[in-house]
């Protein structure tokens, strides 16, 4: 059973969450739109990318849901006033309830939190119409393998993750009701602005661990991952998703 969303530190994250921008542009900017959808976007944190798919709906809506109340509350200040946008706060591990037919689901930088991936595309299949698009892209196999090699050799061992593999992941969607499911890992290693490295790991990678470790302890392990890591890189290894709703 996938645990609830934590929280997380909004500001730090706007400031520090280039890597994720940069790939849930890209994301949305392959996405095949009119204009006129309703679209979810799945793991919306402050808002960057929902902010990108605006862009492209004109005349269409998009329900920005996340597990984090922080996040939210940045996000309703970047949107506000703009009637497309509907915020929503709610865990990607239990079933959803939207009033709107949803033509498409998009994601970035989330699904790898929500541990019960069985659970997560029926959830994600019980909102979308029949012949609705699922594109995510999200931490998989081998994902931050060199950052965890840190962590574990400072002798911490929790996992909150699920870092799937294309092959189990294409056997859950199509047991889910997906079909022309295609998925495939993807190298994306990300660089650091100067300076950002602890923030990134506290904010970002290590968030759980230092709610899991309490701050003191948490703290402690950022700082010592951080100064383990030759250069200031995340290895991020992602795993990108394209499916239909049958």
């Amino acid at each position: 059973m996938t645990p609830p969303p934590r929280e997380w530190d909004a500001g730090t994250y706007d400031r520090v969450a280039a890597p994720m921008t940069v790939r849930g542009t890209e994301l949305v900017d392959a996405l095949d739109l009119r204009g006129d959808e309703t679209v979810i976007d799945a793991g919306c944190g402050t808002g960057q990318v929902t902010a990108r798919l605006l862009e492209r709906l004109p005349e269409g809506h998009v329900i920005a849901l996340d597990g984090s109340r922080a996040m939210l509350d940045r996000a309703a200040e970047r949107f506000a006033g703009d009637e497309r946008v509907c915020l929503m706060h709610a865990d990607l591990g239990a079933p959803l309830s939207v009033r709107r037919t949803i033509d498409a689901v998009v994601s970035t930088s989330t699904l790898h939190w929500v541990t019960d991936h069985g659970a997560l595309w029926a959830n994600l299949r019980g909102v979308l119409r029949r012949g609705g698009v699922l594109r995510a892209e999200f931490g998989g196999a081998g994902n931050i393998a060199g950052v965890l090699e840190h962590v574990r050799a400072l002798g911490v061992g929790h996992f909150p993750w699920c870092f799937a593999t294309p092959e189990d992941t294409e056997r859950g969607l199509a047991a889910a009701g997906f079909t022309a499911v295609e998925t495939r890992l993807v190298p994306r290693t990300a660089r650091l602005e100067p300076g950002q490295l602890v923030d990134y790991l506290r904010a970002v990678v290590l968030g759980d661990h230092v709610e899991h470790l309490g701050p003191e302890a948490g703290e402690e392990l950022v700082h010592a991952v951080a100064a383990r890591m030759p250069e200031p890189e995340i290895d991020y290894v992602r795993l990108q998703v394209s499916a239909v709703a049958a």
